[in-house]
């Protein structure tokens, strides 16, 4: 068994795309690619199998095959959280033993859409940790934007207490960070345990929230260097330089953070940066216009300009 994630966990697990060929197939090659790519990147660890990764348009058997192919060739150098999120207990409770006997680190669960009180919030998760076994970590997928389903701090901390299991939150609440706040301070004053935070949403508020108490970041951004630079400055005591840091990468974070439009931008950056064949989505995916090629050369082009003289600066 690989290392497993805990409530100490901290740092940069990116959300990896899945590369497709132009036929819709899962390309392999590119996952090698892809799988070097974020090692050279300093990143901490990985999440395959994300909203972001296209996890819905998978089969249950493709899942399966790439989970299996990812931990094969990953898990050893990249503590590998997999999502399972789904319809059926019993597909969840497969890709989950499948994930952790392959050497993941931990699993990712999202509430369904529907539900809509904290009480039916709390009995699926139990109802979802009993089906998957008691010796698998789990992170907490609060996606409220995608999901619908709404996550308050009081309840994630019942969870908490409830669940030893849950062991992580990934907080993707948007505008949230009042709620990494309360979670921390109740979580202190209560003597409630403890349990890591890392965020998404394209690291759009990433300083703040490192700010607020989070532990690091589980998003793809096309840079994940940046993300990684970012978290070493903050937990070196450099706030300020890590501030400056993002704050050269924000364009390009926030162009990427267009719903509908983010996920095709994200993996045209990493095709052209040379870390997947193509850029594809498996359909139904948005593609980009002219307009939205072009804006892009020049988001990228003054990133490159100004990064060198960034770096003179300093």
């Amino acid at each position: 068994m690989g290392q497993l994630i805990n409530e100490q966990t901290r740092g940069v697990y990116v959300i990896a795309v899945t590369p497709f060929s132009s036929t819709g197939a899962i390309d392999f090659d590119s996952i090698d690619r892809l799988l070097d790519f974020y090692v050279a990147q300093g990143v901490h660890g990985l999440t395959i199998l994300g909203i972001m990764g296209e996890a819905q348009k998978l089969s249950s058997e493709e899942s399966l095959e790439l989970t299996r192919y990812v931990l094969r060739r990953a898990g050893d150098t990249l503590p590998t959280i997999v999502g399972i999120s789904g319809a059926s207990f019993q597909v969840m409770r497969s890709l989950a033993q499948t994930s952790m006997d392959a050497g993941a680190a931990g699993v990712m669960v999202a509430p369904p859409m529907g539900l809509r009180t904290d009480d039916q919030i709390f009995n699926y998760y139990g109802s979802v940790l009993k089906a998957i076994g008691g010796d698998v970590p789990v992170v907490y997928q609060d996606y409220p934007q995608s999901t619908d389903v709404y996550l308050s701090a009081n309840l994630f901390l019942r969870l908490v207490q409830a669940y030893p299991q849950i062991v992580m939150l990934k907080h993707e609440e948007s505008p949230g960070l009042g709620k990494i706040s309360t979670i921390r301070s109740e979580s202190e004053q209560k003597d409630i345990r403890r349990v890591s935070i890392l965020v998404g949403n394209g690291a759009l508020y990433y300083p703040l929230e490192l700010q607020r108490g989070a532990d690091g970041a589980m998003t793809g951004f096309a840079y994940p260097e940046m993300l990684v630079e970012v978290f070493e400055r903050f937990f070196a005591s450099d706030s300020e330089g890590a501030e400056d840091l993002f704050d050269l990468y924000l364009p390009l974070v926030r162009y990427e953070q267009q719903p509908n439009v983010g996920l095709a931008i994200r993996k045209e950056i990493l095709h052209r940066r040379g870390a997947i064949a193509s850029p594809a989505l498996r359909p139904p995916g948005y593609a980009l216009t002219r307009a939205d090629a072009e804006e892009l050369d020049r988001l990228m082009a003054r990133l490159e300009q100004k990064l060198p003289r960034a770096s003179a600066a300093a």
